[in-house]
């Protein structure tokens, strides 16, 4: 009798474990902040931090909005440096829609963490709180949408990959 009472205490202590697992993961997870994993570790950017933070600002041809845009935002290789101490080679991004893509390539200033358009803060009926766009997308064809696949929007959090 006391093995099956012990047992029963371990899954429950187990359950209870989980149960705050997954509470805890769904703190960090908020259109008001950023998840950044590292392994077993994540943690969370407030993103009105990421907002006062964002010091680029510039207009360019958006050809997902087919249109002239301004956008403030982040260089994207400096915020990588200062939350994960040095450029991940491979990162995982989750959107808000729950699509998630894993590319390499950010040691580059080019890359910007977006976070208003236009003067508005980004929210996610504009495909944000935050996107990650190329400054300059040199001479690829913005009619051809296929040559912007590593524009990543909605992004919900970001993890650094081995």
């Amino acid at each position: 009798m006391l093995s099956s009472c012990h047992g029963g205490f371990r899954l429950f202590v187990g359950l209870c474990a989980g149960a705050t697992l997954m509470l805890s993961a769904a703190a960090l997870a908020s259109p008001d902040h950023l998840v950044l994993k590292q392994g077993e570790q994540a943690r969370s950017l407030a993103i009105d931090d990421l907002r006062e933070r964002a010091d680029q600002h510039f207009r360019f041809f958006d050809p997902y909005e087919a249109e002239e845009v301004e956008v403030r935002g982040l260089v994207f290789r400096e915020l990588l440096e200062a939350e994960y101490g040095e450029v991940p080679q491979r990162l995982t991004f989750t959107a808000w829609d729950d699509y998630e893509v894993t590319l390499g390539g950010w040691d580059d200033p080019n890359w910007i963490l977006v976070t208003h358009q236009n003067g508005e803060a980004l929210g996610l009926r504009d495909r944000g709180p935050l996107r990650l766009v190329e400054r300059d997308y040199g001479d690829r064809d913005p009619e051809n949408l296929r040559n912007f696949n590593d524009w990543v929007w909605m992004i919900r959090s970001i993890e650094a990959v081995p």
